[in-house]
């Protein structure tokens, strides 16, 4: 991914139209995580004006998880940057997904809340998908772990643009209060159940 690609999808204070998910794969071995270098890339959306369906990058990125026919007698953690969070219908596919095939686990860092014109339906569909998966606000830190990663940087170091710490903030307040469920009365509420919970 090159540089301008990376700062107009995932700056957090923007708006565009298309979404980027940058994946990587590790298999856990006991303590032992095995980064799998020739499991990692990116995919982004296909919008209207492409050719061909529009298809949603998480769609996508089942397509290649299911083409890697990864061993289910080994366990394997997934790792997402994503520039804005699953929609209704991509969670519950997410969500399926990760029930189907209880070896693989998945953590997923966002840019941003994607809620448009699906009526508040975004928020069950990440409900649903953290009882599956970690759902987490990119900080200062995650962009640059995703910079480092995953753009052609040609050496120069991630650059915070103003505001995204505040901003992070904001979003993370946000997803929290997506994600708290009731518990039992003398418990009061918890913003982020385990197993999984949003951490900024």
């Amino acid at each position: 991914m090159d540089e301008n690609t990376f700062t107009e999808n995932f700056n957090n204070q923007g708006w565009p139209s298309k979404t980027f998910l940058c994946y990587m794969v590790e298999r856990l071995d006991g303590d032992t995580e095995i980064l799998l270098d020739e499991y990692k890339g990116f995919v982004r959306n296909k919008g209207r004006d492409q050719p061909g369906e529009p298809c949603h990058a998480e769609l996508y990125f089942l397509e290649q998880i299911r083409s890697w026919n990864l061993d289910r007698n080994q366990r394997y953690r997934l790792t997402c940057f994503i520039s804005w969070t699953p929609c209704y219908n991509c969670a519950q596919k997410l969500t399926t997904f990760l029930e189907e095939n209880r070896h693989i686990s998945l953590h997923i860092f966002a840019s941003r809340i994607y809620s448009v014109n699906d009526s508040g339906c975004h928020r069950s569909g990440l409900r649903a998908l953290q009882e599956r998966a970690g759902i987490t606000i990119m900080t200062s830190e995650d962009f640059e772990r995703c910079w480092v990663t995953f753009v052609d940087h040609k050496e120069k170091p991630f650059q915070p643009w103003e505001g995204l710490v505040v901003k992070s903030q904001e979003l993370c307040d946000e997803l929290q209060a997506i994600l708290r469920v009731r518990v039992s009365p003398d418990q009061g509420w918890d913003p982020c159940p385990l197993p999984w919970k949003a951490v900024c």
